[in-house]
């Protein structure tokens, strides 16, 4: 058995060497921590006892991210690539039971090139002076806590290779569900109506609903103002020129387009409608909510 002496006290000289050799080394070092002094085998190898402990520290490190590296991928690949780190954080403690810190998943995530896509602002376009306009009942309460008391409706506009489609949804303000949506090639307020009519039919609202929307022509209509009055709800309108009044529906277009319209490039109305209907699904039974950790599903489901 040899014997390991310490060559000398002062400090190790180096020699200018490649990092692969010193990685060598280092796993030397490592192997015979236990046997052997770490200072006089640092020194007989000719590398600095700090190196060495850098070296290991950042050995664990980038363990312990292989883990949290494939809980994100895992998490990404679940969720279409959609979830920002609180998202991911949230998604990984649910599932792993694991406390993960919040700093180290952006930075893994930035490693890994699997940061959610930033949506930008759309410059707010008004409409003409139209017939019918109501009151803001809503003012802004965008948190309600009983489902079927407050919905909000509006139009999206989605590019496709054959001209414009647009897409009527409504939400209810209770837990951000979508309860019914539809495609149109045309802006009409047939298109809202319909989309509205098949809401009520399904949830039963009874009288009392506020229904808020921004001053879109298909809301100020005639045909809109016959619906109200015939199903019994209020009409609650944005002020002119203030999109934050409906910015419910604005961020759930927000993040309708980020997370799934703008990362595909459609050809045809049946795909469009397959692939928001799918989103849909998601948005509704999985995708979590960064303030209470339950989907708009359970959200609602809980409030009744």
């Amino acid at each position: 058995m040899y014997r390991i002496t310490y060559a000398y006290r002062g400090t190790a000289k180096f020699s200018i060497r490649s990092w692969k050799a010193v990685r060598l080394k280092y796993r030397v070092i490592e192997r015979l921590r236990e046997k052997y002094p770490i200072t006089a085998m640092c020194s007989i190898l000719e590398v600095s006892r700090s190196g060495y402990y850098a070296w290991r520290k950042q050995k664990h490190k980038t363990d312990k991210d292989s883990w949290l590296m494939q809980q994100i991928t895992a998490c990404q690949r679940k969720n279409n690539y959609t979830y920002g780190c609180r998202r991911v954080q949230a998604w990984i403690e649910q599932n792993s039971h694991v406390h993960v810190n919040l700093k180290a998943v952006p930075r893994v995530m930035r490693k890994m090139d699997a940061l959610a896509r930033i949506r930008r602002r759309r410059a707010y376009t008004s409409s003409k002076e139209t017939a019918h306009r109501y009151e803001n009942i809503l003012r802004r309460q965008f948190i309600q806590t009983f489902p079927n008391r407050c919905w909000a409706a509006d139009i999206a506009y989605i590019p496709t290779k054959h001209g414009m489609a647009y897409m009527c949804a409504v939400i209810d303000l209770c837990g951000k569900m979508v309860l019914n949506c539809r495609l149109g090639t045309d802006m009409t307020s047939t298109l809202v109506i319909d989309t509205i009519t098949q809401a009520l039919k399904q949830e039963k609202a009874t009288d009392g609903l506020v229904l808020h929307s921004d001053q879109g022509s298909q809301y100020t209509s005639g045909a809109y103002c016959n619906l109200s009055e015939e199903c019994h709800f209020r009409p609650s309108m944005s002020s002119k020129g203030c999109p934050y009044d409906n910015s419910a529906m604005e961020n759930f277009f927000g993040t309708l387009k980020s997370e799934c319209l703008n990362r595909i490039k459609f050809t045809d109305m049946a795909q469009l409608e397959n692939v928001i209907w799918e989103y849909v699904q998601f948005y509704n039974y999985e995708r979590i909510n960064m303030k209470n950790g339950l989907t708009p599903f359970e959200i609602r489901s809980k409030a009744k």
